[in-house]
């Protein structure tokens, strides 16, 4: 589940050129629906971390909460892949206070099940599983992971391959992609150096979030 690498300004041409059709997706029966090109926001992101080198060199990744979609891109700009993801379930683009601890005890309530917006040093690390992960944030147990085994595993999985994006908001405030894409996009780019992650608002205007952009 992953474009060819483009260069980060090849990949802004390539999307502008081509909006309004449908990026190459392997297709195979039973497969996830083609991906949308990346929305306008996302571009115009994309477009003011070229121009003053925000990320510093670092691998990055893009979160479009509108279009429940991750994208992933290596320290020189080159897009490593991208696919559809699972979100908070509670349309909002702040963290609650305290929402880390409480996850930690399984007492998140819905209203607080929120992906917030925002600019993020994210590093690799572990859950109190073991399990490798991408903490975002993990003060509040923000981070990007695999889908899990367990009871609702088919469901989600489901959810992801969705084309609707409201059907891909199910989690606690965690993006949670697609296991090979965890494991072949996500864990070998983000998963080994820091890293920095940009979350799309959607409740509130880009400029707010990113006053540069």
């Amino acid at each position: 589940m992953q474009y060819k690498a483009l260069g980060l300004r090849a990949a802004l041409a390539a999307a502008i050129f081509s909006a309004g059709t449908l990026l190459s997706w392997p297709t195979h029966a039973g497969g996830p629906p083609p991906l949308k090109v990346p929305g306008a926001e996302v571009r115009q992101l994309l477009g003011w971390v070229h121009a003053t080198h925000d990320h510093h060199g670092r691998p990055f990744a893009v979160v479009d909460k509108k279009q429940a979609m991750l994208y992933v891109f290596h320290g020189d700009g080159s897009l490593a892949g991208a696919s559809s993801a699972l979100l908070g379930a509670t349309p909002g683009d702040f963290t609650v206070p305290g929402v880390g601890e409480r996850a930690q005890l399984g007492q998140v309530r819905e209203d607080e099940r929120t992906t917030p917006a925002g600019r993020f040093d994210s590093e690799p690390g572990r859950n109190a599983a073991g399990e490798p992960i991408v903490w975002v944030d993990y003060e509040n147990a923000f981070a990007i992971h695999r889908l899990r085994p367990g009871r609702s595993e088919a469901a989600r999985q489901a959810r992801l391959e969705s084309p609707r994006a409201q059907d891909h908001r199910v989690s606690l405030g965690c993006v949670i992609v697609p296991v090979a894409f965890y494991k072949s996009v996500v864990e070998r780019v983000l998963g080994t150096t820091k890293s920095v992650v940009y979350v799309l608002p959607e409740t509130r205007a880009l400029a707010e979030v990113f006053g540069g952009a």
